[in-house]
């Protein structure tokens, strides 16, 4: 059996740019690290399993391929829709819907995702279904802040974000801003790290 860690990490991560230059695409300080649940699917793959090995205070440098991070950009996965489904009695709320936005969405499935909207006209709305980093090489520059066996009541406090049941103290420290319904309980998993 795989064990489960709970790790926080900082780190600055960075996308290359043309020639030897790389964009600053997001950070996570000591204040407030990236935080998750080892081998729960809660992160990157190739990034964890690179994470996980290390002790706290290991400073790391870590690059991802395309592949092993967000995959390639699928130019199919940008569609246009009506803009009457996301209008709300005949009128598109600009303060949710705009250019830039990121908006969750559901298929016929019931399945859950979330689109970047890239285009607004009065009749359509275009929506990016990629990943934001998809079709770029990532670059993870940081160190380990903590690393231990994680607590059942982590685990199952992890659990409940990814399945959607409640937050349970499990949030990571957004206060709300991923997205998500956990009301910004702030206290540690890293489900809405933006990675």
């Amino acid at each position: 059996m795989t064990e489960n860690k709970y790790i926080t990490v900082a780190y600055k991560l960075f996308a290359p740019m043309q020639g030897n230059e790389r964009e600053l695409i997001e950070e996570a300080t000591e204040e407030r690290p990236f935080q998750f649940i080892s081998a729960l699917g809660m992160t990157l793959d190739a990034f964890e399993a690179q994470i996980a090995p290390l002790a706290p205070g290991a400073e790391f440098d870590i690059k991802l391929s395309t592949e092993d991070a967000y995959g390639p950009f699928v130019p199919e996965a940008v569609q246009k829709v009506p803009a009457s489904i996301f209008m709300i009695n005949g009128k598109i709320d600009k303060r949710y819907i705009y250019e830039g936005a990121v908006v969750p969405l559901q298929n016929a499935d019931g399945e859950r995702f979330n689109g970047t909207i890239t285009e607004i006209t009065e009749t359509e709305i275009t929506v990016d279904l990629n990943h934001p980093l998809a079709g770029k090489e990532l670059n993870f520059v940081g160190k380990v802040i903590e690393s231990r066996e994680a607590s059942n009541q982590e685990i199952q406090d992890a659990l409940n974000v990814l399945t959607g049941s409640g937050c349970s103290g499990g949030c990571g420290g957004c206060s709300g801003g991923c997205g998500s319904d956990c009301g910004g309980c702030d206290s540690g998993c890293g489900s809405c790290g933006n990675s």
